[in-house]
């Protein structure tokens, strides 16, 4: 089953879930905010996506940040344990796929083709 990680709040998170349900394609939903950052699959999505990738730099906590916070994220241990103290700075959607694939973020055409590989 296709697992949908992120924060329900998020624009892009809701237009993914939307997009899902409008293909009839059934997923699971882990919500950051309630179960946190699940620690044994983020090295599996740093390996997959990398972690510069994963990391949203451009989002509102990163820059919220302090400088000194910021500049100790120079490789994806310190990435991760960033990611595990703050899951906002994740980009989202990370979405697993039953075909092992992990994408993060939505675009319509992205879900399209991932959904046919499926």
């Amino acid at each position: 089953m296709t697992t949908l990680y992120g924060i329900p709040n998020c624009d892009t998170v809701k237009k993914a879930r939307a997009f899902l349900t409008e293909q009839g394609h059934a997923h699971s939903f882990h919500d950051f905010k309630k179960a946190g950052v699940p620690a044994e699959r983020l090295p599996a999505w740093v390996a997959a996506v990398g972690w510069e990738k994963l990391l949203n730099r451009q989002g509102t906590t990163w820059r919220k940040l302090p400088p000194e916070v910021q500049a100790r994220v120079v490789d994806a241990d310190s990435a991760m344990a960033l990611m595990q103290e703050q899951p906002s700075v994740i980009k989202r959607p990370v979405v697993e796929w039953p075909q092992g694939q992990v994408s993060v973020g939505f675009t319509p055409a992205l879900f399209a083709d991932l959904l046919s590989a499926a």
